[in-house]
Formats: C-alpha cells, sequence, structure tokens
C-alpha cells in the first residue's frame, strides 16, 4: 500500500513525501519512504519500489540490516581458532582493521571504492603513514576473510571488489607486493646475540634455551612455530628427519604434514634435548619471538628477525653446493620459486664449519622450568 502526501515547506514551496506501507497476515512486514520535489517524480518511485518489493525475497533484503566488516573479522577469527589459531600478525592486523572506521562498514557496502580508500587512508599520515607493500598485506589478510563472507556465511560481500581494488591501486601507481627479504645474520650479530642468550641461561637455567632453539632454526630451516610443535613421536630416527605438521602453505596449513630432513649439526642439537615432554622444544612460540626481538632492541641490532635464520640456513646449504632437490628435503619447499626467495648467497663453502658456537650451544645441559613441563597434555 503507498501513499503520497503533499506537504509545505518554511519557503512556501511544495514537496511529496511517498510512503510504501506492506502487510502480511494483517502484520505490516516493511516500511519505506521518501521526499521528493515534485509529485510526478513521487509516483515513479513508488511504481517502481513495488515492482523491486514483489519478487521473491525482496522484503526480507530489504528489511536487512547488514553486518559489519568488524563483526566478519570476530566470526572469522573465532571460526579459524576452533581449526588452528592464526599467526600473530595476522591477527593483529585483522583485529586493527575492525577497529578502524572502515570496521564499521556494512556487507553490502563493501566495493572497491570502499577498498581503495581504505588502503590510500591507510599510506597516508591519518591511518599510519605505512609503505603500500604494509597497505597490501592489511588488504590480503582482509581478502581472506572477505573471500569466506559470501559462500560460507551468507553475506552481502562483492565478490570482484578486491581484485578491482588491486588492480585500481596498480593503476594508480602503488606497488602493493611485499619485498622481498635478503636479511641474513652477520657473523658478529650472531655472536652478541648469543653470548647475551648465554648469560640469561647461566643466570636462569630453567627459562627458555635460546641458544638450542637459534641453533636448530639456522641449521634446520624450521619456522618458529613448527620448532615449538615437533614432538618426539614425529622423530624418524633411522632416516635422521621429523614430521613437519601443518607445514605453512599458500594453498593448504591444515593437514599439510611434511617429512624434513634434518642436516647434522641441528641432528646434534635435537638429540641433546631432554624427552621429559612430547614436544622436543617445549617452548610457547610467542614467548621464544618476544625473547628474540627483546634482545635485538637491547643489543640495537635493527631489522632482523627470527624468519631471517631460516633465509640464512637455507643459503647456507646452497653455499655448501647441495641442489635444489636436497635442499628442498630440508626447506619443505615444493618448488624453485618459493625456494629462490629464501636463497641470498655470500659466497661458497660453510660458512659455519669452524664456528666455535656449534659446541657452546651443544654442550650445556638442558633445564626445563614448570610452565613448560605444566603445559604439556
Amino acid at each position: 500500500m503507498a501513499t503520497i502526501r503533499a506537504r509545505k515547506r518554511t519557503d512556501g514551496s511544495v514537496s511529496y513525501t511517498a510512503q510504501i506501507r506492506l502487510f502480511r497476515d494483517g502484520a505490516q512486514v516493511y516500511q519505506e519512504s521518501q521526499t521528493f520535489a515534485r509529485k510526478q517524480a513521487a509516483q515513479v518511485w513508488v511504481r517502481r519500489r513495488e515492482a523491486e518489493l514483489d519478487q521473491p525475497g525482496a522484503i526480507e533484503r530489504a528489511n536487512r540490516t547488514g553486518v559489519t566488516v568488524q563483526d566478519m573479522i570476530t566470526q572469522y577469527l573465532n571460526e579459524m581458532e576452533k581449526v588452528r589459531p592464526l599467526g600473530k600478525t595476522k591477527e593483529a592486523t585483522l583485529k586493527a582493521i575492525a577497529a578502524s572506521e572502515f570496521g564499521q562498514t556494512v556487507d553490502s557496502d563493501i566495493n572497491s571504492q570502499r577498498l581503495v580508500d581504505f588502503a590510500l587512508w591507510r599510506m597516508s599520515k591519518e591511518g599510519g603513514g605505512v609503505q603500500p607493500q604494509t597497505a597490501g598485506n592489511d588488504l590480503a589478510h582482509l581478502g581472506a576473510v572477505l573471500s569466506i563472507a559470501r559462500p560460507a556465511w551468507g553475506y552481502e560481500v562483492d565478490a570482484h571488489a578486491m581484485a578491482d581494488a588491486r588492480k585500481v591501486l596498480r593503476k594508480l601507481g602503488y606497488n602493493m607486493k611485499s619485498r622481498e627479504r635478503d636479511r641474513r645474520p652477520a657473523m658478529d650479530e650472531l655472536d652478541k646475540i648469543l653470548e647475551h642468550f648465554l648469560g640469561i641461561q647461566q643466570r636462569r637455567p630453567s627459562s627458555i634455551n635460546m641458544l638450542k632453539v637459534i641453533g636448530f632454526a639456522m641449521f634446520s630451516t624450521r619456522r618458529q612455530d613448527e620448532i615449538c610443535r615437533i614432538r618426539w613421536s614425529d622423530v624418524d630416527e633411522a632416516g635422521q628427519r621429523v614430521l613437519v605438521r601443518d607445514m605453512k602453505n599458500p594453498g593448504q596449513k591444515i593437514g599439510n604434514d611434511v617429512w624434513c630432513s634434518i642436516p647434522d649439526e641441528a641432528w646434534r642439537i635435537l638429540k641433546t634435548m631432554p624427552k621429559s615432554n612430547a614436544e622436543i622444544f617445549p617452548y610457547n612460540s610467542s614467548s621464544v619471538s618476544t625473547s628474540w626481538a627483546k634482545a635485538c632492541k637491547f643489543l640495537e641490532i635493527e631489522d632482523l628477525h627470527f624468519h631471517d635464520l631460516r633465509h640464512d640456513g637455507v643459503s647456507r646449504l646452497f653455499e655448501m653446493d647441495w641442489d635444489i632437490p636436497r635442499v628442498s628435503s630440508v626447506s619443505g619447499h615444493r618448488d624453485w620459486n618459493s625456494l629462490r626467495r629464501y636463497t641470498h648467497l655470500r659466497g661458497r663453502g660453510d660458512p659455519y664449519a669452524q664456528w666455535s658456537w656449534i659446541e657452546r650451544i651443544l654442550r650445556p645441559p638442558v633445564a626445563l622450568g614448570q610452565r613448560e613441563k605444566d603445559a604439556q597434555p
């Protein structure tokens, strides 16, 4: 049922308010109104809207208030937590997006223009003044949420919005791709870091044994969270290898279990760990990360990530003339393009052949703190 009422404005002109009210079984199920300067325009609007609302499901869609980006991110984080916790960087990024003004955008309003505006805001001073690569990472993490919001939860998200936004940003001259890191630790940097953690180990024997964690990371090329997940039951003694469960992979993370060979130096470090826990290195991954970051800050070592130890380990194997299949059997990479990103050669031969720290890492016994023991099932 539609009505059009004329109303006199304060300036003496007349406006026309068109109102549509729909009823089902005697109860009002929908109401909408618009004001026009001309009665003919109001009549045209009424005919068009009544025809639209007569379509199946139109009233339900019109009554829908929409769900915000913040709500979608919260739902995504909750769902992912049931399977496997996200990396702390991705989680922190998504929470920051949810807390921003963009987080209040409803699903049906998400289009390429809104996404471009968000990326440009992130690169502005008000949005943090981040580099285009960081804004690109924000869009990538947000895209993971939007990609399942429509097919999994039925939200009204434009399936092409993200791709169109990236295309626009490229046309505007922004390079949103992440830069490949080529950072490897220098010998003097490793000396400082290991001396620092040796002192901590001597003062607090039951603290995280960062000496062994760092040494194993370097020579095994394993990621930080993988190191803290590997169990004794995943060790193949005869094959000198370990089963890395849920190895990070762009196409598959959950259930991507890969057997990885362990080079001699890393194997010797592994064998020094006590078997009193299910995990070989029964430490919290976040605590390892925090310890590393604090040490680098204290020692004024700039831009050195724990993950750079993996770069160093892969590069070392190539410097020792290992071929691609043999290196990938250690690193777990599936193809050369992925492996190439971790390869930054400095010369030929084993740079750690006469490294005094190997024995110093192997020698001290490991004392596990009560916290690590209590954390085990």
